[in-house]
């Protein structure tokens, strides 16, 4: 049905319709909203499936139903009261008597820019709680101490700070800071599913720090915050200690390609200077190991996507010796280990870029190099060859070929 013909069924049966959520606010940004949700108010859950027979029930706490509108199965929920009885986003009793008002339903929501609704059909804006006021002040702010009751909105607001560019006024901060406690029993699904988003935003860096401004990072990503403080020499990192480079690092990647793996790569490269015995500094000889360590205690922690780990994994072991190889047999050691990787060669050159500021030339040519190597084949191998020794001479070919393409040394 149409959003028109949907609005007006519940409104005859005495209801009232709105547009909530995420697709109000990108309206009111000058985004492109995308999914619509819709909540209504003044209908049991009864009158809702009678006048809308297609609605398919999917919430089991509250009544949540998905609507085929305009061509979209969208969400359509009951306007609804939260009393925290219990602990994490599950410790919820939940009121969808008919006499919930939208500003009601708005109020337990995160936070203002999230709490503003459109009514239909006629579209007139709810904002009870100043929410297109804080988006055109680039602010995040909690509607009110409900804030507290799902831990992870703490995450979220930093998340949203990311991808919009927003800061996250004082109150809300102590907020964030008073989720701590109840973080920590979180499922590690939604830590990674917020973490997930925050390296898809336009400067990933604005999560951790805003996270770090909360005194959350120690709590939810140590391996991380044991990186602030840590010298680095001068000469080489003008920006500032090891955390510093790592948040430049990881947006000049996120500035240069949209792959989670690049980013998530760029995020954890130096996460072995956290653990640098302290006399070393500010040298982190041989961090690329510790950072390994580092990586495989974050995944004991939190069981991280497979494919993050094997791409933080290379990119951890890869991204010192990278800009140092001259010899070809170790370029094209390197550039073959690229292609079978999980990360392209343009993803993996994108960090080596964003940590080094520059290329070394085979890696900037690396395509033509590896499409030379790529075109010897071990079918050519002399007869009498077998096992290792087809290997052998293949790499050996690949190595001749590879040498042949690259600029002679003056």
């Amino acid at each position: 049905m149409r959003e028109a013909e949907f609005a007006q069924k519940l409104r005859q049966a005495g209801g009232r319709v709105f547009l909530v959520g995420g697709w109000v606010r990108d309206k009111c940004r000058g985004a492109v909203p995308h999914d619509k949700d819709y909540m209504v108010a003044g209908l049991t859950a009864a009158q809702v499936e009678a006048v809308l027979p297609v609605a398919r029930r999917v919430g089991h706490g509250f009544p949540v139903y998905l609507v085929p509108i305009d061509g979209a199965e969208c969400e359509v929920a009951l306007a609804r009261k939260e009393r925290k009885q219990g602990a994490g986003y599950r410790g919820f009793a939940v009121d969808c008597d008919p006499g919930v008002t939208v500003e009601e339903d708005l109020y337990r929501r995160d936070t203002t820019m999230n709490s503003m609704a459109l009514e239909l059909p006629m579209g007139s804006l709810i904002d009870p709680y100043g929410g297109r006021a804080d988006i055109e002040g680039h602010c995040i702010r909690a509607v009110s101490h409900h804030f507290l009751e799902d831990p992870v909105r703490a995450l979220r607001a930093a998340r949203q700070a990311a991808e919009f560019g927003f800061t996250i006024e004082p109150q809300t901060l102590a907020y964030m800071r008073a989720c701590r406690g109840e973080l920590a029993m979180e499922p590690a699904e939604r830590i990674v599913a917020e973490l997930r988003r925050a390296l898809k935003a336009p400067e990933p860096s604005r999560f951790f720090r805003s996270l770090e401004a909360a005194g959350l990072l120690a709590a939810i990503f140590p391996e991380l915050h044991a990186l602030i403080g840590r010298t680095q020499p001068v000469a080489f990192h003008p920006e500032g200690d090891a955390f510093e480079h790592t948040m430049l690092v990881v947006d000049a990647v996120a500035h240069q390609t949209p792959s989670i793996l690049a980013r998530f790569a760029a995020l954890v490269h130096d996460l072995g200077k956290g653990t640098t015995p302290r006399e070393m500094e500010p040298h982190h000889y041989g961090h690329e190991q510790r950072g390994l360590d580092c990586l495989r205690n974050w995944d004991a922690r939190t069981t991280l996507p497979r494919l993050w780990l094997k791409a933080g994994n290379f990119v951890i072991e890869q991204h010192m010796r990278a800009p140092l190889l001259t010899k070809p047999g170790k370029i094209a050691h390197l550039l073959l280990a690229v292609d079978r990787s999980v990360l392209s060669l343009p993803e993996f050159n994108a960090v080596i870029l964003a940590d080094h500021h520059s290329l070394p030339e085979y890696l900037a040519n690396g395509s033509r190099y590896l499409a030379v190597m790529k075109a010897v084949h071990g079918d050519k191998a002399p007869a009498g060859l077998q096992g290792p020794a087809i290997r052998d001479w293949l790499f050996g070919e690949q190595v001749r070929a590879l040498r042949m393409a690259m600029p002679a040394k003056d």
